[in-house]
């Protein structure tokens, strides 16, 4: 006789189960809400998250992206609370401007070992708990194709993401693992509006608001800044079957910025 314990965590095993690094951010909180909304089986891991129980199919575990190990036992957890892994949203990652004559040692460093081993570490972890029909999508930005003033550091790591996704779209494609990225422009999220702050920022001396207002007329085609919600479902769209056809991908989310 199947006893109730037996056909709940069969339930729980049949359930689509996703991770999700950066799921308390402002980007990362819209995907983690919009896969939980479907019925997902939610996992989020960010550096201020706190290990949780899992309630109502969500867990939080706190995680340095820049730690392979501890990428890995994230990944671990996420299989051992929900018996299988369906998708994994690499969305950690830093955004800050520099001169070139200003970028040291400290500073590359903690961008490149956040923006692209982060996100090597988290694809890793991920393949290697994926069965077949899996998929992993990388938060990336449109700075990972196009420079801008002071932001060669950023810019090269998130062209390494793009790069990364491309590859790894060939190199994970026969066992039926898609790879996808998703490039926004400026979402307006607190840590943005943050980072635009910064002096040597495009908006440095500037009110952040205004700049990006003038940015949304004179550099879109909609003439408006695409939403964190935006992101979100593109992302949902990228990780489900209705994107079974689609890997290898950048995708923009710009509001026609960068028309390709």
């Amino acid at each position: 006789m199947i006893s109730l314990l037996h056909i709940l965590n069969m339930a729980k095993f049949n359930q689509h189960v996703v991770g999700i690094t950066g799921g308390t951010g402002g980007i990362g909180r819209e995907i983690a809400a919009l896969f939980h909304k479907r019925g997902y089986a939610v996992a989020v891991a960010s550096r201020r998250a706190r290990k949780s129980a899992s309630r109502r199919g969500w867990i939080s575990w706190p995680l340095d992206v820049r730690e392979r190990e501890g990428v890995r036992e994230f990944v671990q957890e996420t299989v051992k609370r929900f018996g299988r892994l369906d998708a994994f949203i690499n969305v950690a990652g830093i955004s800050l401007w520099k001169p070139l004559r200003a970028i040291d040692e400290p500073f590359i460093r903690d961008m490149l070992e956040t923006n692209v081993l982060g996100t090597l570490w988290g694809c890793q972890a991920a393949a290697a708990a994926m069965r077949r029909g899996g998929s992993i999508v990388n938060l990336s930005s449109l700075a990972g194709k196009r420079g801008s003033s002071n932001n060669s550091a950023y810019c090269a790591s998130k062209f390494a993401v793009n790069g990364m996704t491309q590859s790894l779209a060939k190199e994970l494609g026969p066992r039926g693992i898609r790879v996808n990225a998703v490039c926004p422009v400026y979402i307006r999220t607190p840590y943005i509006i943050g980072s635009l702050n910064d002096p040597d920022s495009p908006a440095a001396g500037k009110d952040v608001a205004q700049y990006l207002s003038n940015f949304a007329r004179t550099q879109t085609a909609l003439r408006r800044l695409p939403t964190a919600r935006e992101v979100a479902q593109l992302v949902g769209f990228l990780a489900g079957p209705e994107a079974s056809g689609i890997t290898g991908q950048c995708i923009n989310v710009d509001c026609g910025t960068l028309p390709q």
